[in-house]
């Protein structure tokens, strides 16, 4: 390594400023088009949407960093995404109308034991997808499903049709209480 690299490590390359508005400008753009692409990328990440994901901090980081290759430089970007971004979250946690802009709404994809095909489709989702998302959680049979939702997180929230519930504690302890009941009878 040529020791004249290290020469000005901190040095600006370009305007402090600048690299702040890049920062910015970049992190804004990305924010919308995650929210145009939609919750299909959280829930069903894929190999083709990995490599998106990997080759578009490769493209936007010459816009962040701009001709500044200097370590200063890549400092006040990150640390500009990191302010900006714990920025974001908290307004989004004080104020309902910004957060659902950022995440969106559920959606419906399974009622009452039929796919939403519109909804699933839509989505850019697999009902094959979707159907290993519902196994994981314990689905075994697509019958047994109320209503599955994908959330703007990206996660699918399952609720089962009330026959086909597991038993809970006080279930249990009814069941051995009626037992009893009956036992004690002469």
């Amino acid at each position: 390594m040529d020791i004249t690299s290290w020469s000005h490590p901190f040095a600006f390359d370009i305007p402090l400023l600048e690299k702040v508005l890049r920062t910015l400008v970049v992190y804004a753009a990305i924010v919308i088009l995650l929210r145009v692409m939609g919750k299909r990328n959280l829930a069903q990440v894929n190999t083709f949407d990995l490599v998106v994901i990997f080759l578009l901090s490769n493209v936007v980081q010459n816009a962040i960093i701009g001709p500044d290759n200097s370590l200063s430089g890549g400092l006040v970007g990150a640390v500009v995404l990191i302010v900006v971004n714990n920025v974001v979250v908290r307004l989004a946690a004080r104020h309902d109308r910004l957060a659902h802009w950022l995440d969106g709404e559920p959606t419906e994809l399974v009622h009452d034991g039929v796919f939403d095909d519109a909804a699933v489709n839509g989505l850019g989702l697999r009902q094959a997808d979707v159907m290993a998302s519902l196994r994981h959680q314990g689905v075994s049979d697509l019958n047994d499903v109320h209503s599955a939702t994908l959330d703007p997180n990206g996660a699918i929230t399952v609720s089962l049709e009330p026959s086909s519930q597991p038993a809970t504690k006080a279930d249990i302890d009814a069941i051995i209480s009626r037992l009893d009941e009956l036992a004690s009878r002469p």
